[in-house]
């Protein structure tokens, strides 16, 4: 069993990558692929990059070059629920985009308008979040190529679609692998609140993820020990 890992930002891995054993690292179509073990484990991580193109490409290569069998996305989002808060992390029960015309995309494979997390990786991310004390909800991830940062468009979004989170890439990643078959699970921590102070913290204050990459360093691993 292999599995792909990826981020959206090198915050987002590099700390699971340092967790590795017999790695190499092979660059490809500009993203660096770094293949090891974890937990004994075949697994290949990787920073796809930003938006939705860069996710779609690097799951595609995760499968086709690399041989992905499960899919694991782990980053962070904007809090549309008051069901969490900050530091909490929402796992991918449904995924869809809210910036897309979904009647015309589902006219090809996958043939859906919005992705489902495979039920075995949820399961497994639902224990490795109680293991590691996080609080977690499954349920639903919007995706668009835009960073939400402003009331206006948080609440046009909600009206849309009503979703859990918003971020930048999971239905991408949910799309390619529903259409190669692949399980995948996105996983999401809220970081902002998808608002105007979600801006400043994000953008003009540079927020700092550590903290949460490595407790998601942690349920990542846990999970691939446990599958």
């Amino acid at each position: 069993m292999i599995f792909g890992i990826m981020g959206a930002m090198p915050d987002e891995v590099d700390q699971l990558c340092a967790k590795l054993e017999n790695v190499t690292l092979e660059p490809y179509g500009g993203v660096e692929y770094h293949k090891g073990t974890l937990a004994g484990k075949q697994v290949v991580v990787c920073c796809a990059g930003m938006g939705k193109a860069n996710a779609a490409a690097t799951t595609q290569v995760l499968i086709t070059k690399f041989g992905a069998e499960k899919i694991i996305f782990s980053g962070i989002a904007g809090n549309m629920t008051s069901k969490i808060g900050i530091g909490d992390v929402v796992i991918g029960k449904t995924v869809l985009y809210h910036d897309a015309q979904l009647d015309m995309i589902c006219q090809n494979p996958p043939f859906l308008k919005e992705y489902t997390g495979d039920p075995a990786l949820i399961a497994a991310a639902e224990k490795a979040c109680a293991d590691a004390g996080v609080k977690a909800l499954v349920g639903k991830i919007a995706t668009g190529d835009l960073f939400v940062g402003d009331s206006e468009t948080k609440a046009a979004i909600e009206a849309k679609c009503a979703p859990d989170c918003v971020e930048m890439e999971g239905a991408a990643v949910s799309q390619i692998a529903a259409k190669n078959g692949v399980p995948c699970v996105i996983l999401r921590a809220m970081s902002d609140n998808a608002d105007e102070d979600g801006h400043e913290v994000l953008v003009v204050k540079k927020f700092s993820i550590a903290e949460y990459v490595a407790t998601a360093t942690k349920i990542v691993a846990a999970m691939v020990e446990s599958l």
